[in-house]
């Protein structure tokens, strides 16, 4: 999410010119700037209004940010509008001048919205011209809430010579080379592509299929040609260290970590029940475990000159991805350098998935993997890493992934105040039955799986199940392998990446017509689970681990009724 902050003064909308000035200028309104005849037939036509605060309008998690502003006032409903020629609105391409931008044959003055938003440099580059080459790379943009946000700002009318010299702007669809996705993945958002499988698929095997494992692309999938893909490290004494595929898969030994990785969105729909929040709707399947294989981060660091002396002036290790939105910004993120460094770390640069090269969702051909950490921060087409002495300057790492208190909106709200989420808390889930599931009462029984983890590197030691909705309680059957293999020996304490699937089979309760079934989780560190999501909602609908709740009916048997 996009750096929010309510504009604490409003600004009554002026034919006059005002700055912006630098001591508010997070907060500050730039009003509209309309020069000349564009100023007398504007205010003709519209009277005074009242703009308020969004931000996101163009960025690419802008889908969270731009539902902010729908609480507020809407824009007063204009009867008409002036019209003006494409040379009026491509005079308006600053600050100074006004910043518009055309959609459809309207005009758009976006001033008030450009000088409060964080990533106003990006928004800078469609002043003058056409929205449509940005909204096709961030196509969560065509919905209607976004459409209404943008009709706030609209000024006017393309006059007809110019509509109809203004041939279709042709963009080429920045996802048309993503790869294809298994059809039984539920789509969250189509471009970028963001999916979870359907629950009963998690525990059907502990190492979850690379097919199935969840997708979360903060951007298009990037094409990256193997034979000319280099690895940049810096920061270092050494300088800087380039590694080529071949070099990181020849020169580091190779290693093996089997891992789950989740999303901080896990199971975000449970808290849109409570009270609406922003981002994908994510059930529970945002998450699943596979085996990587690759080379040490450690190790690469050490080549590179890493030493004691780094260890004190520098606290972080950055990740750039090769994805990169339209100007050129790269997804990024970090992680503490203490985890980086460790040898019980395990952080991989991985290039295989599952025994296979990775696949192009997965990060193809280099992916970090950091294990016990949000998904967030295992950074996928990884082409930079960088030891420093500062967290990523990221929007990822700085504006979004964090938590916050119930009591904390989108009015209030202040993303420097918080740290970003690296280990994330004791987690488990019901994957099968589903909510909502008829049993018969002939069969006497039934069985729920579902999957428990803790980020950290903590072990799940016990996961309790109750079928009357927490008043009693039984204990789960654990296994942290496939079924029919011999157990795995007991992780190295701190080591524990991987879930542990769980099942239990109880006798159906005599005389119940519904089971309302509860799974809560322990780690051993004896965190548990909250036992509702109320008091641990926030408003990016992060972190959402309170007990799983699923309600399932007993029908009757007709012989009986």
């Amino acid at each position: 999410m996009l750096l929010l902050r309510r504009c604490c003064g409003l600004t009554r909308l002026s034919t006059r010119r005002l700055p912006v000035a630098p001591a508010v200028a997070s907060c500050a309104v730039h009003l509209r700037s309309i020069s000349g005849e564009d100023q007398g037939s504007y205010q003709q036509a519209h009277g005074p209004s009242w703009r308020h605060t969004a931000a996101g309008l163009l960025a690419g998690t802008a889908a969270a940010a731009l539902a902010y502003g729908l609480h507020h006032h809407k824009a007063e409903q204009e009867a008409a509008f002036p019209i003006f020629s494409q040379e009026e609105v491509t005079r308006h391409r600053s600050l100074e001048d006004g910043v518009w931008v055309t959609y459809k044959g309207g005009v758009y003055d976006i001033t008030a919205f450009v000088a409060i938003h964080p990533g106003g440099d990006k928004i800078l580059l469609a002043a003058g011209g056409a929205l449509e080459p940005f909204w096709a790379l961030y196509a969560v943009h065509n919905q209607e809430h976004v459409l209404e946000m943008l009709s706030a700002y609209k000024v006017g009318e393309l006059n007809a010579e110019d509509l109809k010299k203004q041939k279709p702007i042709q963009t080429s669809d920045p996802y048309s080379s993503d790869p294809e996705r298994h059809p039984v993945l539920r789509i969250n958002n189509l471009k970028p592509f963001n999916a979870e499988p359907p629950p009963e698929i998690l525990s059907d095997s502990f190492t979850t299929p690379s097919a199935f494992f969840f997708k979360r692309n903060h951007l298009p999938v990037p094409q990256v040609d193997p034979a000319s893909y280099q690895l940049q490290v810096e920061g270092l004494p050494g300088g800087p260290l380039t590694l080529s595929l071949e070099e990181l898969k020849t020169r580091f030994p190779k290693h093996t970590v089997t891992a789950t990785l989740q999303c901080a969105g896990n199971r975000r729909s449970e808290m849109n029940k409570v009270k609406q929040v922003k981002g994908l709707n994510w059930g529970i399947a945002a998450i699943s475990n596979a085996t990587w294989s690759g080379a040490r981060l450690r190790d690469v660091l050490l080549a590179a000159g890493y030493g004691p002396d780094v260890a004190r002036r520098a606290c972080h290790v950055q990740f750039e991805g090769l994805d990169k939105d339209v100007t050129g910004t790269t997804y990024g993120a970090s992680i503490p350098l203490n985890k980086a460094v460790s040898e019980e770390g395990d952080v991989l640069l991985a290039y295989e998935m599952n025994g296979a090269d990775l696949p192009a969702d997965h990060g193809y051909p280099v992916r970090v993997v950091v294990p016990g950490v949000v998904g967030a921060r295992n950074v996928k087409w990884l082409g930079r890493i960088i030891v420093s002495a500062d967290e990523s300057s990221s929007h990822w790492q700085q504006n979004d992934y964090k938590g916050f208190s119930p009591g904390t909106d989108w009015d209030t709200v202040n993303f420097k105040s918080a740290p970003a989420i690296q280990e994330l808390p004791v987690q488990s889930a019901i994957t099968t039955p589903a909510d909502g599931a008829v049993v018969d009462r002939s069969s006497g029984e039934l069985t729920v799986k579902g999957y428990a983890w803790s980020g950290g590197g903590r072990e799940v030691v016990r996961v309790d199940v109750s079928l009357d909705g927490g008043e009693t309680w039984q204990v789960a059957q654990m296994r942290s392998s496939e079924k029919g293999q011999a157990p795995e020996a007991a992780p190295p304490p701190g080591r524990a990446w991987a879930w542990k699937l769980w099942e239990i089979t109880a006798p159906l309760p005599p005389g119940a017509k519904e089971l309302k079934i509860v799974c809560k989780a322990v780690d051993n560190s004896y965190n548990m689970q909250p036992d509702t999501v109320a008091p641990i909602w926030n408003l990016r609908g992060v972190l959402s681990n309170a007990w799983h709740r699923v309600n399932v009916n007993i029908r009757e048997d007709e012989s009986e009724e």
